[in-house]
C-alpha cells in the first residue's frame, strides 16, 4: 500500500487523472493550472514480473493528442531526464505493447446477433477501467466502476468483464464469431432459396399470364396454360413473337384530319375578323345617325333666320334693346345664314355616305355567311370521317395492344421465363449444411454458458465482499445473505431474506464508499488469485471524505470525525496487500494521516503538508518560480 497524503489542492487527486492518462486513455481529464502552465510531459513507470517499461505522453494540445514515448528495460529502467523525452510511438501502440505485456490474449467481443452495439478487441482499455476509483466515483451510489457513466463504456464493461473474470476465453470468442458468421451464411442462404422460389413462382405466373393476353388478341390458338410446362410455356411466346400484323389504315385517313382541322383553324380565324370588321361598321353606322341628327337640330335651329326683315342689317355692334355698343359684336345674320348653308352641304355628304356603308356591311354580312356556311361543311366533313374512321380506330388499338404485348413477351423471354427449371435442390442442400453448422456452433456456445460461469465467480468474490462489509459493519451488511457485484446492474446488491437491495437504496456515504472499497478490493484480490490479465493495482481517490468537512484544509486537524472507521477502512486495505502477498499494489490519495499507527506511516511515500513554512505538493515550488 502506498499513500500519498496532504492537504487540499496539492494535487492528490490529479496523480489518478494522470496515471490514466499515460496508460493510453484516449480522452484525457487532466488538470488545468498550475499543471497545464508548467508541466510538458506525462511519465508512469510500470513494472512486470521481468522487465518495466516506461510510458510517456506530452502535455496534450487542445483536447487530446495520439503522440506517445514508450521505453522497455530491465529492474534498472527509470524516469528520464526532461530532454530525453521525445515522441516515438503513438497511443494505439502504446495501449497494444501494454495489452500485450498483461497478457491480454486476441479476444474480440463479439455481439449477439440483432444487437445495436459492435464488436470491439478487449485491451488495456476495459481492464484499465477496473483500476481506478476517484472521488467522484467511489461515493457514488449509483456506479461502482470508473468511468462507468460515460457513452458506450458501462457496456463495454459488461461484455469484457467476463473474460477479465476468466469466464469467457478467446475459444469461445472464436467460436461465437464463428457462430455470428454461420448465421450470416443460414439468412443468406434462407434468401437465396426464397429468391430462387419468388422467381420461379413469379416467371412461371408471368409467362402464363402473358400466354393469356397472347390468346385474346388471337396471336395464339386456344390453350390450358395450367397443362403446359415452362419449356413449352416458351415456346409458345415465341410462336406469339413470328405473327405480323400489317400496317392498319391508309395514312391519307390522318393527313385529311390533319387537313380539315387546319382548314377549320383558318375559317374561325376569318370568321373572327369579320365579326370585328362588321362591329366596326356599325359602330360607325351609329355614331353617323347620331351626327346627321345633330346636324338637323342645329340646322332647324338656323333656318329661322330667314324670318327676319329689316333686322337683317341691324348693326351688330349695337344692342338692339339698349342701342349702346357692346363689347363683343354680334355675329351677323349673313354669318350665320352662310353657317346654315355649309352645315346643309355637311349633312347632304353624310346622306351621301350611309349607302356606301350599308354596302360595305352587306358585303360583310355576305362574306360572313360564307365562311359559317364552310364551317358548317367543314364540320360535316370531319363528323364523316369521324364517323368512318371507327372502325379503322378500333383496328388501329389493337394493333397496338398486339405490339405492347409482343414487346413485353420479348422482355419477359429475354429475362428467362419459361428458359430452364430452376433447380433449387443445391441452395436448400447450402441451407441444411449452414442451418447444421449454427446448431451445432450454438450448442457449443450453450454449453460454454458464459453469462452462468460469470455469476459463479462473481458470487467466488461475493464471499470476501459480504466477510469485509460485515467487517466493516456496513449499513445492511449484517443481516446480509450475500453481498455481491451485479454484473447486469454494474453495481454492488445486497442479499437479503426479504430481497435484492441495491447499493442506491442504501443510505449514507460512509455506505457507499465502504461497499466500494470491499467490492474492488475482492475484485482485485480474485483477480490476482487467478492471475487474470488486469493491472495489478488499484487507485482510490479521497476514500475517507465522507468523515470530514466537504471542503477542509488539512485532515488531521479534524478532531470529531470517526477516526475509528476511518482506521478500519484503511487497515482493510492494509490487510489486503498482505492477503495478495506484494501482488497486488494498493494507491491511496487522501487527506487522511493516522500519524499514531506505524504501518500507515510505513506506507506514506508523499506527505504534502508545509515543512517549515514550505508548501509542499505535485508541482514544486521552483516550478511554479
Amino acid at each position: 500500500m502506498n499513500i500519498i497524503t496532504g492537504e487540499s489542492e496539492t494535487g492528490k487527486s490529479e496523480i489518478l487523472d494522470i496515471v490514466d492518462y499515460c496508460l493510453g486513455r484516449s480522452t484525457p481529464n487532466l488538470p488545468d493550472e498550475p499543471i497545464d502552465q508548467t508541466v510538458g510531459w506525462y511519465a508512469l513507470l510500470v513494472a512486470f514480473r521481468d522487465s518495466r517499461m516506461l510510458l510517456a505522453r506530452p502535455r496534450p494540445t487542445g483536447a487530446s493528442t495520439i503522440q506517445a514515448m514508450i521505453r522497455t528495460g530491465g529492474d534498472t529502467l527509470d524516469v528520464p531526464l526532461a530532454d530525453e523525452l521525445r515522441p516515438n510511438s503513438n497511443v494505439a501502440a502504446l495501449r497494444s505493447q501494454l495489452s500485450a505485456r498483461l497478457g491480454i490474449e486476441d479476444f474480440r467481443f463479439e455481439p449477439p446477433p440483432g444487437a445495436t452495439r459492435t464488436a470491439f478487441d478487449v485491451s488495456i482499455a476495459q481492464a484499465a477501467l477496473l483500476c481506478f476509483q476517484n472521488q467522484n466515483e467511489i461515493a457514488d451510489k449509483k456506479r461502482l466502476f470508473h468511468r462507468q457513466t460515460e457513452e458506450r463504456l458501462a457496456q463495454k464493461l459488461k461484455d469484457a468483464l467476463p473474460y477479465f473474470l476468466g469466464a469467457a476465453s478467446p475459444e469461445q470468442a472464436l467460436r461465437r464469431h464463428y457462430l455470428n458468421e454461420a448465421q450470416r451464411d443460414e439468412r443468406a442462404a434462407k434468401r437465396k432459396l426464397d429468391d430462387a422460389q419468388r422467381h420461379r413462382e413469379s416467371t412461371d405466373a408471368t409467362g402464363v399470364a402473358l400466354l393469356r393476353l397472347a390468346q385474346s388478341e388471337g396471336l395464339l390458338k386456344e390453350i390450358i396454360p395450367a397443362t403446359l410446362g415452362p419449356l413449352e410455356i416458351r415456346r409458345q411466346l415465341e410462336q406469339a413473337l413470328t405473327v405480323t400484323i400489317s400496317t392498319i389504315g391508309p395514312a391519307d385517313l390522318r393527313d385529311r384530319r390533319v387537313d380539315l382541322a387546319d382548314e377549320r383553324r383558318t375559317l374561325r380565324e376569318q370568321l373572327q375578323q369579320l365579326d370585328e370588321q362588321l362591329a366596326l361598321v356599325e359602330r360607325w353606322r351609329r355614331q353617323g345617325e347620331a351626327f346627321s341628327g345633330e346636324l338637323h337640330l342645329q340646322l332647324g335651329r338656323l333656318k329661322s333666320i330667314d324670318l327676319l326683315g329689316p333686322e337683317l342689317d341691324h348693326d351688330t355692334a349695337v344692342c338692339p334693346m339698349c342701342t349702346r355698343p357692346l363689347e363683343s359684336p354680334d355675329a351677323s345674320a349673313a354669318d350665320i345664314a352662310t353657317l346654315a348653308e355649309e352645315l346643309s352641304a355637311e349633312l347632304d355628304q353624310v346622306q351621301a355616305i350611309q349607302p356606301i356603308r350599308e354596302e360595305h356591311r352587306r358585303s360583310l354580312n355576305e362574306e360572313r355567311a360564307t365562311i359559317v356556311e364552310n364551317l358548317r361543311v367543314n364540320g360535316a366533313q370531319l363528323r364523316e370521317l369521324a364517323e368512318s374512321d371507327q372502325r379503322m380506330r378500333s383496328l388501329q388499338d389493337q394493333h397496338v395492344r398486339i405490339a405492347r404485348i409482343q414487346g413485353r413477351i420479348d422482355q419477359a423471354l429475354t429475362g428467362g421465363v419459361g428458359s430452364h427449371v430452376v433447380d433449387i435442390a443445391d441452395i436448400r442442400n447450402n441451407l441444411a449444411v449452414a442451418q447444421d453448422n449454427v446448431e451445432t456452433l450454438q450448442t457449443l456456445i450453450d454449453e460454454d454458458d458464459v453469462i452462468a460461469e460469470s455469476e459463479r465467480r462473481l458470487a467466488s468474490i461475493a464471499d470476501n465482499m459480504t466477510a469485509w462489509a460485515k467487517q466493516l459493519n456496513l449499513g445492511q451488511a449484517m443481516s446480509a445473505d450475500e453481498v455481491a457485484i451485479s454484473l447486469s446492474q454494474l453495481n454492488v446488491v445486497v442479499r437479503r431474506p426479504q430481497g435484492r437491495l441495491p447499493l442506491s437504496r442504501i443510505g449514507s456515504a460512509k455506505n457507499w464508499i465502504g461497499y466500494h472499497l470491499v467490492a474492488h478490493l475482492a475484485l482485485h484480490t480474485y483477480l490476482r488469485q487467478h492471475n487474470r490479465p488486469v493491472p495489478a493495482f488499484l487507485m482510490l481517490d479521497q476514500p475517507t471524505q465522507a468523515f470530514f468537512p466537504l471542503k477542509i484544509k488539512d485532515a488531521t486537524t479534524v478532531r470529531d470525525a470517526d477516526w475509528e472507521t476511518v482506521t478500519a477502512y484503511f487497515q482493510l486495505l492494509q490487510y489486503v496487500t498482505e492477503i495478495n502477498e506484494g501482488a497486488l499494489q494498493i494507491i491511496v490519495c487522501d487527506h487522511a494521516n493516522l500519524t499514531e499507527q506505524p504501518w500507515f506511516q510505513e506506507a506514506i511515500v508523499e506527505n504534502w503538508r508545509p515543512i517549515d513554512g514550505q508548501r509542499r505538493a505535485l508541482i514544486p515550488n521552483d516550478w511554479l518560480d
